[in-house]
């Protein structure tokens, strides 16, 4: 009969855990970068009819200069999720076939549990996983946001080789359709930018001034055990069940 395992003490959990490897966090660089570019640089070219818009234009170098940056920028965006679907393919070749990003019928749980929480009907908060609910919607919001912004866009930047794609039938409405799927997708897009990922993910009360960790990668175990209790009890089980008993 082998000999019990000794339980892991809450002492001897690590301090921090990698959350985001350097891949990842090369990846989210480079995407809020390029999109607070084309986020500036696109706003007075939406609104050109305000006050102002014709002082913040000169501010990046005239019409021409802040359409090449803006074009520039929305380009190495495209090239930026490209990278990330390359690398999720070749981690799955590796041999991950479980990605926790993935929406499950648990979200749907953690939601009406959480507003049972929020509302005064339930004293127990959803016990998140790695991802939460929320930042799952955050995730995946990206991809509607590219496929939509960076089809029209590509359009818009390269308008002759895009006629060569437009049927004749499409032609006297299409200009006009990837025009608004442009502008008001990417107006979308920063107020969900700016208003919910900015306030989730660093502005709320547990995390202001900023999280750290787009940065470092790193989360700590005190954190992780508060904010993603379920991924604390599947990365440190022996501590989860010492814990229990005590």
């Amino acid at each position: 009969m082998s000999p019990e395992k000794p339980q892991l003490q809450v002492s001897e959990l690590p301090k921090e855990i990698e959350r985001f490897n350097i891949h990842y966090r090369i990846q989210h660089v480079i995407l809020f970068t390029t999109f607070i570019l084309v986020a500036l640089t696109g706003w007075a070219l939406k609104y050109p009819e305000v006050e102002y818009s014709s002082r913040w234009i000169r501010i990046w170098g005239g019409p021409e200069t802040a359409g090449l940056i803006h074009r520039i920028a929305g380009i190495t965006m495209l090239l930026d999720f490209l990278y990330h679907l390359i690398y999720l393919a070749y981690r799955f070749y590796k041999g991950e076939r479980s990605f926790d990003i993935l929406p499950t019928p648990k979200d749907l749980k953690d939601f009406y549990q959480n507003i049972k929480y929020f509302l005064g009907v339930s004293r127990e908060k959803p016990k998140f996983g790695r991802f939460t609910y929320s930042q799952k919607f955050d995730y995946w919001a990206v991809f509607w946001g590219i496929l939509i912004i960076g089809s029209s866009g590509l359009a818009l930047a390269f308008p002759t080789k895009a006629a060569l794609l437009i049927p004749s039938w499409a032609t006297n409405w299409a200009w006009e359709l990837f025009s608004i799927m442009h502008s008001d997708e990417a107006l979308l897009a920063i107020v969900f930018i700016f208003f919910w990922h900015f306030y989730n993910e660093h502005l709320k009360p547990d995390v202001f001034p900023m999280s750290w960790v787009w940065i470092t990668g790193k989360i700590s175990t005190k954190d992780l055990k508060e904010r993603h209790p379920a991924e604390f009890e599947r990365l440190f089980p022996d501590a989860s069940i010492k814990k229990k008993e005590e």
